[in-house]
Formats: structure tokens, C-alpha cells, sequence
């Protein structure tokens, strides 16, 4: 009698729904038009783009429009239809969108912002406050009256800023920069203070997603990490997450599902499940000889020469942070709960401790198919848009991973 075949069971993945390559250029910002099937786009060839999805199935230009300067940046908001565009030459360009018949048809340039001298490399819009927060390579955080265009307040930070998000109940900006800090400010209507600065990665801060409800911010790294940082539970909690070869390129978050979106430019697509207890990794303890064996390290030199042996290189267990030899530290697991998807350097006695359950992964990995520079997901339809190195924007249909 033949042996019943089992089905393997299949793996979820997000659906490519579509492909637009009508850039020139690489595209720096893209959103997708929440209740349209539309995409607004801004490249470095200077052009904004309003794409439409025609009956063809392909997507095209409703409005085609070439501004002053390379477009750096982008902020739409769709109750408003008001675009915020920031370019080369340190202007951010105030456009209200109009349409008829649910097409767009109209750009209508309502004021143009001298904000800063150099590139312009994030701009918000604040609809609650009538604010245009923005920042640029001039190392200047400003934010200007939506409304008149009158610059409101300045703070100037230590390096380039690559990542900005506001939270408009308490006002406070949170700032990341090249230095791979993040900094809090409580912004007035003419002034700001500094509440506090983070500082946890070991490269420049390339994204910074803020969740408003349960008040937890996220990092990106070009040091391929993320880090969640616990601002509502006032405990000083930071989670790790390690899931990316390169430098992380975006980051979003799901709150109906508590799932946390990222990418990076090797263009790895991470789900991450947030909805599980996470720990803190620990720090690294400092010792001169390993905390297993007691061999010495190498710059041990009293207890090299009293023991008669060579000094051994310095390791550190990812999971119980003490430093080890090599020797004592030649095991490799994943550790998911601590953020660690990818195998890593644990010490004999952590493995052994370590269960298949505590192995168990946390967070589903994809292949974009190209080098992710920007991402954007979009709640209402489950569709997360990539837009590439290659000059390429994607869409995608995340509702099979987020869920």
C-alpha cells in the first residue's frame, strides 16, 4: 500500500501586485493615496509624479511636474490633500492637491519655505498644529507655520538628522541622527527644550517610526539593527532586534496587529511579531580572563607570565553578556525572545540552557527583489510600497504576513 503524501505546508509571503518604472532617477519618497489607487512619488530627476491605475492595470501619470531642485523628501495628508515637499536646495514647496471626478487633475503650489541651507532630508506635516516640521543637512530641526510660512523655532543638532517623528499629544519630536542618537524635544509654539537623548546604536540612524498608543519608538541602523525603545513605561526598556544583513532603510507599524514592519537595502523584508514578551539583552561584562575558565586575555600579562600561558582573544556571550575565550564560547543559536533571529555567539552553559521553544522565530523574513531605499505602509488596504535603487516602486499586498 502505497504511503499517504502529506501536503508541505505553505508559506505565506507578501503578492507583488505591480511594478512602476517611470522614474528616471531613484525615487527618495513614495506614498500610496489611502481610499485610491494611486501612488504620489518624488525623485532625485527633480519630477513629483500622481499615478493613477488605469483600466490597462498599469499605472500613470495624472499629474507630471518638474520642480526647481532634486526632490529629497515627501509628507502627504490625505485629509487635506496637501503635499510638503522638501528639495536639494534647502526649500520645502507647499502644494493642496484637487480633483474631479476622483481624479486628480490640479497641483496648485500654495507657498514655497526657505528652511534650510543644505538638502532637505525630512519633512513632517502637522495637521493638529498647522506645522511643517523639517530638518536638514544644515544640522537645523525648524518648524514653520503651515499656514503663513513663518519660521516658529530652530534647534540645532550635532549631526546630519536622517529620522523624524512627532507626537502631537505631548508635542515631543524625537530626532535621529548620523552620530546614532536620538533625541526628545518638547516643542512650544516659539521655543523648544531638550527632554532627553538615547543613544544605542553604533551607526547613523536611518529610520524612526513612533507608536502614539502604546508610546514605543523604533530606531533603524545602517549598524543592521533595530531598537525599540519603551517611552510610556517610563522603565528606560530597550529591545534589540537583529533580522537584517544591511543597514535597515524603513520602518512601520501595524498597531492592529502589533506587527512591526522593516526593510533594508539589500532589500529584506521583515515582519516582526510584537505582540510577544521580549528581554533586554544584557550588557557586556568587562573581565581579564574568561568568566568560564579563567584563562587569561591577552593583555593580561601578570597572569600570562604567573600561569605560563598565552592570553586568549575576548568574547561575549549574547545572552548572559559575560566575557568568554573562544573556547568556552564555540556554540552559535538563535535567541528570538532577545531579538536575535540570526544564530549568535553563546557560551556553552547559555546553550545547553537554551530549548527548542526559546528557538522558536518571531518574525518572517522576504526578498523585495531590489535595494530598498524607502518604504511606505499604507493601513487601510494592507499595502506596503518599496521604492529601489534599481529606480523601480513596488507594491505590495502585506495582509498574508500581517494578520
Amino acid at each position: 500500500m502505497a504511503a499517504e503524501i502529506q501536503p508541505k505546508p505553505q508559506t505565506r509571503t507578501p503578492v507583488l501586485l505591480n511594478k512602476i518604472e517611470a522614474s528616471q532617477d531613484v525615487v527618495n519618497t513614495a506614498v500610496i493615496i489611502p481610499n485610491e489607487d494611486g501612488v504620489i512619488s518624488v525623485s532625485e530627476d527633480r519630477t513629483i509624479r500622481i499615478l493613477l491605475k488605469r483600466d490597462s492595470g498599469q499605472y500613470w501619470p495624472s499629474i507630471y511636474h518638474t520642480m526647481p531642485a532634486s526632490c529629497s523628501c515627501m509628507s502627504f495628508n490625505p485629509e487635506t490633500r496637501r503635499l510638503s515637499m522638501g528639495m536639494e536646495n534647502g526649500t520645502i514647496s507647499v502644494s493642496d492637491l484637487y480633483d474631479q471626478y476622483f481624479l486628480f487633475i490640479i497641483m496648485m503650489c500654495v507657498r514655497s519655505v526657505s528652511a534650510h541651507q543644505g538638502r532637505v532630508t525630512v519633512v513632517l506635516f502637522v495637521l493638529e498644529m498647522e506645522w511643517i516640521l523639517s530638518t536638514g543637512q544644515d544640522k537645523n530641526f525648524t518648524w514653520h507655520c503651515s499656514e503663513s510660512g513663518t519660521q516658529l523655532g530652530l534647534y540645532r543638532t550635532t549631526a546630519w538628522v536622517s529620522g523624524l517623528q512627532f507626537d502631537v499629544e505631548t508635542r515631543h519630536a524625537f530626532v535621529g541622527d548620523y552620530s546614532g542618537q536620538v533625541t526628545i524635544l518638547k516643542l512650544e509654539l516659539d521655543s523648544c527644550s531638550l527632554v532627553t537623548t538615547f543613544k544605542g546604536h553604533t551607526g547613523n540612524v536611518t529610520a524612526l517610526c513612533w507608536d502614539p498608543v502604546q508610546r514605543v519608538l523604533f530606531s533603524g541602523s545602517s549598524d543592521h539593527s533595530i531598537i525599540m525603545w519603551d517611552i510610556g513605561g517610563r522603565k528606560g526598556t530597550a529591545i534589540e532586534l537583529q533580522g537584517h544583513n544591511e543597514k535597515v532603510q524603513g520602518l512601520c507599524y501595524a498597531p492592529h496587529t502589533r506587527q512591526l514592519i522593516s526593510c533594508s537595502s539589500d532589500g529584506g523584508i521583515v515582519i516582526w511579531n510584537m505582540d510577544v514578551t521580549r528581554q533586554e539583552t544584557p550588557e557586556w561584562l568587562d573581565s581579564d580572563s574568561c568568566q568560564k575558565c579563567e584563562q587569561p586575555f591577552f593583555w593580561n600579562f601578570k597572569q600570562m607570565w604567573d600561569s605560563k600561558k598565552i592570553g586568549l582573544r575576548q568574547h561575549h556571550c549574547r545572552k548572559c553578556g559575560q566575557a568568554v575565550c573562544g573556547k568556552c564560547s564555540a556554540k552559535r543559536s538563535t535567541i528570538p525572545v532577545m531579538g536575535f533571529e540570526f544564530e549568535v555567539r553563546v557560551c556553552d552553559s547559555c546553550h545547553e540552557s537554551i530549548t527548542d521553544d526559546d528557538r522558536a522565530p518571531t518574525a518572517t523574513f522576504h526578498d523585495s527583489k531590489h535595494s530598498i531605499v524607502y518604504m511606505h505602509y499604507e493601513p487601510t488596504t494592507g499595502w506596503l510600497l518599496t521604492s529601489g535603487a534599481d529606480k523601480v516602486v513596488k507594491l505590495w499586498d502585506m495582509t498574508p504576513v500581517v494578520s
